[in-house]
């Protein structure tokens, strides 16, 4: 027993590293020349010798390494024997619980905070518009146009924003984004109380910021996770954004009611100024930056991502700072994202900006109660957009082609609401308008794991300015459709009209996503005949 703790302690002591020596386990799985004769103790108790250098196997080696760490790294214990003869159901639940505890949830939590604050802070204003339009004596039609100040300054800055993703990535533009959105929100008592050129102008400004943030996600989430988690990632990144709006609906009207119509954009504003502070200084833009992160974690992350992605990510960035705009234009896949976003911003930036007025005017209900009705679908959407991830991430692991994945979600995406609006348009009472639109946004959160995904996996390289070009499309789309559905409405009187015409474009661009869509990598680099 003396002879064999000693040879078990000479094996063990190269495992014992410092802190900052993650990057070198791998080296850790190469026989040692010097070592003759090894011997390692399972969790069964059996011996397992090896009888030279030459034979003894890297697995074994990794086998005592990984009974040797911390109980957290014994989650990543996949590859082990031990695992091997776990049942299936305990390796699944071990698969969860290391999930939920990881850096990577931590980073993806953190996003999912930011795009809270991100809607929250934008959602604010379809509370407020109801009495600054009493109080300017401001027509439907014009409180449309300031309600899409916003959207000039957010049409600005997607294809910008997501080039400096690509080159700078994603923490460090996501904390400039949220900073400077902050302050717009912040300083958005005084611009109002000025004059109507600077509300204007801070609504801009808001727009600029925020337009930076889904890319920057984007970019953090396809860092982080690999491929089979990332519909996961999105969608509670996306979960965020949604319960941003019920956030701002249900807390704005009691905030207003205490503080005065400004006191939301107050609290909104410092909000963001915290979160920067945290972000800056408890997340990494890489995995193996993070000096919290477990060895195995490490191992896990970078050996399950795209293998061209990883390569990409381990060059120094020397790619030109101009993008191949005219060779993605000239790929459908590219234009399919192009639609889908475009759809997509159309019917949320409608219902965002719309819905409350929608159940005042049509239902006759108070600011404080149709607040509340709007926000509901976003808490459903929230959930939703989790469990739909969910479900495509096991579609691809069951062996469901990633093409095919990615249609499926975006047809119940987009199909779904287009039906669920038919009845919405029709409804009687609040009770079932707000029903079918808590069924409408349920089911919209099926594209997040549809589009959204997908602009990761056709072109990783490009990804951030590919997500510039589909939202700066999806601005426009939503400035249309924002102050369409106010001149839609002075003109034909009908909301319900508004909603039977969003319907049907959610048809067609379900359509053309279906036909022109792949999971695949694009093939950017040819050039253009």
């Amino acid at each position: 027993m003396a002879m064999l703790s000693s040879t078990v302690a000479l094996v063990a002591k190269p495992l014992s590293l410092p802190q900052n020596h993650r990057s070198r386990v791998p080296n850790l799985h190469s026989p040692k020349p010097h070592l003759k004769r090894i011997v390692v103790q399972f969790p069964n108790g059996s011996l397992s010798p090896s009888s030279s250098s030459s034979s003894y196997s890297s697995s074994s080696l990794r086998s005592l390494h990984r009974l040797r760490v911390s109980s957290n790294d014994a989650h990543f214990n996949s590859a082990s024997e031990g695992n091997r003869q776990q049942p299936q159901q305990q390796q699944e639940q071990s698969s969860f619980v290391e999930f939920i505890t990881s850096e990577r949830v931590k980073v993806v939590s953190m996003l999912a905070l930011a795009l809270a604050l991100c809607n929250a802070d934008r959602v604010v204003m379809s509370v407020a518009i109801v009495p600054l339009s009493l109080a300017n004596g401001w027509t439907r039609a014009f409180a449309g146009i300031v309600q899409s100040s916003f959207l000039w300054g957010y049409l600005a800055s997607p294809i910008a924003g997501g080039m400096l993703v690509d080159n700078y990535g994603g923490k460090v533009v996501m904390a400039w984004g949220v900073a400077l959105w902050s302050l717009a929100t912040f300083l958005t008592p005084w611009a109002a109380e000025t004059s109507l050129l600077a509300l204007l102008a801070v609504r801009a400004l808001l727009g600029v910021a925020e337009g930076v943030a889904l890319p920057s996600m984007n970019n953090m989430v396809a860092r982080w996770f690999p491929q089979t988690e990332r519909a996961r990632a999105v969608g509670i990144s996306m979960a965020g954004f949604q319960l941003g709006c019920a956030i701002g609906l249900t807390l704005s009207p009691i905030l207003m009611s205490q503080g005065g119509i400004f006191g939301p954009f107050v609290i909104f504003g410092l909000s963001g100024f915290l979160w920067v502070l945290v972000w800056l200084s408890a997340t990494s833009s890489t995995p193996d930056r993070n000096p919290q992160i477990s060895k195995y974690e490490l191992q896990y992350i970078l050996n399950r991502r795209q293998k061209s992605f990883l390569v990409e990510m381990a060059k120094p960035k020397k790619a030109k700072m101009i993008p191949p705009f005219r060779r993605l234009l000239s790929k459908m896949p590219t234009w399919s994202l192009i639609v889908a976003n475009a759809m997509h911003s159309w019917g949320f930036f409608v219902v965002l900006s719309w819905m409350p007025i929608y159940f005042n005017s049509v239902f006759r209900m108070d600011l404080r109660r149709a607040a509340w009705f709007s926000a509901v679908p976003w808490v459903v959407m929230a959930i939703m957009n989790y469990l739909a991830g969910l479900w495509s991430d096991m579609m691809i692991q069951n062996g469901t082609s990633v093409t095919l994945t990615r249609k499926i979600m975006q047809s119940i995406g987009f199909v779904g609401p287009g039906l669920c609006l038919i009845g919405l348009a029709t409804a009687k009472n609040p009770t079932i308008g707000s029903a079918w639109l808590t069924l409408a946004f349920g089911l919209k959160s099926f594209s997040h794991s549809g589009f959204l995904v997908n602009l990761q996996e056709i072109a990783p390289q490009y990804s951030g300015v590919l997500h510039g070009m589909s939202n700066t499309a999806g601005t426009l789309a939503a400035i249309f459709g924002t102050v369409g559905a106010g001149f839609f409405v002075e003109l034909v009187g009908s909301f319900p009209g508004f909603l039977l015409l969003t319907s049907f474009l959610y048809f067609i661009a379900a359509l053309f996503y279906c036909l022109f869509s792949t999971g695949e990598r694009v093939n950017f680099d040819d050039p253009v005949v």
